[in-house]
């Protein structure tokens, strides 16, 4: 994933979904919007429900071409013919990831707030880094990654960084300078029609 001159959409599923119902909902936002990624993020951990959702949505974003992630899960990747990974434990597994899905694999590492983290795991390989939340809420210790971690990193590494969580309009907005992807989840599925939401977000990019 290199650092696109404008921000693109690197889309997060919800940590629940509907297989009947979600990589239809999955293609029409993948048909009305350019993506760059598509991160499977959910939250069981039943190695036959991941499979069973990692074809159904690789069969959806490979024939449009777009790139396919699953969070943490790093046997399923070569398994389930997906792109690469996605590390929510920053730096740590970074190399190993690496050396375990070889250099063409998309290899990427969330890294909450910490500068220190998101240099490490760029030093140790990783294609992104994810930083976030955006903003404070009452998930977790209320810390957040601050525009100045983004306008830094965005002026001093190279390796592209991905702006997500608690994401809004005056929010892309504002970041939209000093990201390269901005990680959409929720902020999309949660509402009644995901495609239109998106156009919102993204027209909010384009300032």
């Amino acid at each position: 994933m290199d650092a696109p001159e404008q921000p693109q959409i690197y889309l997060i599923t919800p940590p629940e979904v509907e297989l009947s119902q979600f990589p239809a909902q999955l293609a029409a936002v993948l048909d009305a919007h350019p993506v760059a990624c598509v991160r499977m993020a959910l939250s069981t951990r039943d190695e036959d429900r991941l499979a069973r959702a990692g074809d159904a949505l690789r069969e959806v974003t490979h024939a449009r071409d777009v790139a396919l992630v699953i969070s943490d899960h790093l046997l399923l990747v070569e398994k389930l013919g997906l792109d690469g990974v996605h590390l929510s434990d920053a730096a740590r597994t970074v190399r190993h990831a690496r050396k375990e899905l070889g250099d063409d694999a998309i290899v990427g590492a969330f890294c909450g707030t910490s500068r220190h983290e998101g240099m490490a795991a760029g030093e140790a390989g990783a294609d992104y880094i994810s930083f976030g939340p955006t903003q404070a809420s009452a998930l977790g210790d209320g810390s957040f990654a601050e525009a100045d971690l983004f306008q830094w990193w965005s002026e001093v590494i190279e390796v592209p960084v991905v702006a997500e969580g608690a994401l809004d309009i005056n929010m892309i907005r504002d970041l939209a300078p000093r990201t390269d992807f901005f990680g959409i989840g929720t902020e999309i599925w949660d509402k009644d029609d995901p495609v239109a939401e998106l156009a919102t977000l993204i027209a909010a990019m384009q300032g």
